[in-house]
């Protein structure tokens, strides 16, 4: 499937990613969606003709995206961003979360699968440290997957994801993006949450613009970047027709605006909520898989009058560990004859505390 613009591949071959295959610049017509982004992406990746490399800018509304291994409550701070009404989408790479937002541009570059282009984050990165350096921004590879800046500071974080034929690099670049949120989102309230899924790992991190000459907004970085990486008179573009578009919205339904593949796919893992009441101290241990309770035990010293708790933990049992489907579970419920007079509103606080 040849790029749309323009029609004469030959001016591909200057393109400073690969020698090997002519780079084509997708076109996301400015949607700030996660959903839709990561549905793009993933889509390109699978759909769109292997002849050519592609790349993808992108920006989004503020999100944290997960990585693709991750438990989703152990890296978001639920409070803020049920207050903020902040996107959590899981992506299909590894790694750690990240904090998006409009002042964080996004970058995909996506090639043929080869096994020395798996874990080679300088491969990938180099045409857009070169870029950088140009605007005045030395940066460099450290660790498996970060770029920093002289001073240690963080300006981009990046993963990979391949299937047997294809696959993409991806990161961030943080332009300007607001910091105070970021460490708010991602300053998660300490659970009592044990699992084998992998963790954030946190360092300091930097702005482009605080070290980056004469940019000053997104847009202009986003140009600039175009303008380094494609070095040709005219920015070789592809550009989605309606059906193309149809099949990414259908993908973001079926996969990155759902909750089972944000929040259910994580890792099994096990919770323990404990907390004292006016009734006594109520304490709760569940096990989730596939993002519902597989097990859960109630224990305490609260005074219930029915006897046995078992009619309540079996009835949780199966549910999805969210807070509207646990509500939908005891919504005709009365939990206090077995809690020792608790309200469900309470102990549903305390099955699923927001932060």
């Amino acid at each position: 499937m040849p790029p749309t613009s323009p029609s004469d591949s030959s001016r591909l071959a200057s393109a400073d990613v690969s020698p090997e295959a002519p780079l084509v610049l997708i076109d996301n017509e400015g949607i700030t969606d996660p959903t839709l982004n990561l549905a793009l992406e993933e889509w390109a990746l699978r759909t769109l003709d292997p002849q050519y490399r592609y790349l993808l800018f992108y920006v989004n509304e503020p999100a944290i995206i997960i990585g693709r291994n991750q438990n989703t409550l152990e890296e978001i701070n639920r409070a803020y961003v049920n207050e903020r009404d902040v996107h959590v989408v899981r992506r299909m790479s590894g790694g750690g979360a990240v904090y998006h937002d409009e002042g964080n541009l996004n970058f995909s570059f996506m090639t043929d699968y080869q096994p020395d282009r798996l874990h080679n984050f300088d491969r990938f990165t180099r045409p857009l440290r070169r870029v950088l350096a140009s605007m005045g921004v030395e940066a460099q590879l450290q660790g498996r997957n970060d770029l920093v800046l002289d001073d240690g500071r963080k300006i981009s974080g990046n993963a990979q994801f391949s299937t047997s034929r294809r696959m993409f690099s991806h990161g961030t670049l943080m332009f300007n993006t607001d910091r105070g949120a970021l460490a708010r989102a991602l300053n998660v309230t300490p659970d009592k949450i044990d699992s084998k899924a992998q963790q954030s790992v946190r360092r300091r991190v930097a702005n482009i613009a605080e070290v980056g000459g004469k940019v000053y907004d997104v847009p202009r970085f986003r140009r600039l970047l175009v303008e380094g990486l494609f070095p040709q008179d005219e920015t070789p573009v592809y550009s989605l027709d309606s059906e193309e578009w149809d099949a990414v919205v259908d993908l973001a339904e079926h996969r990155y605006r759902r909750w089972e593949w944000n929040v259910g796919a994580a890792p099994a893992f096990d919770v323990r909520r404990r907390k004292r009441f006016d009734v006594g101290e109520v304490d709760v241990r569940l096990s989730v898989e596939d993002g519902r309770i597989s097990r859960i035990q109630i224990y305490g010293d609260f005074l219930g009058t029915w006897g046995t708790t078992a009619p309540l933990e079996r009835l949780l049992e199966g549910t999805p560990y969210a807070p509207a489907a646990l509500r939908d579970t005891l919504a005709d419920v009365d939990v206090g004859p077995l809690l020792g007079g608790l309200s469900t509103d309470a102990f549903l606080e305390l099955l699923y505390e927001q932060g």
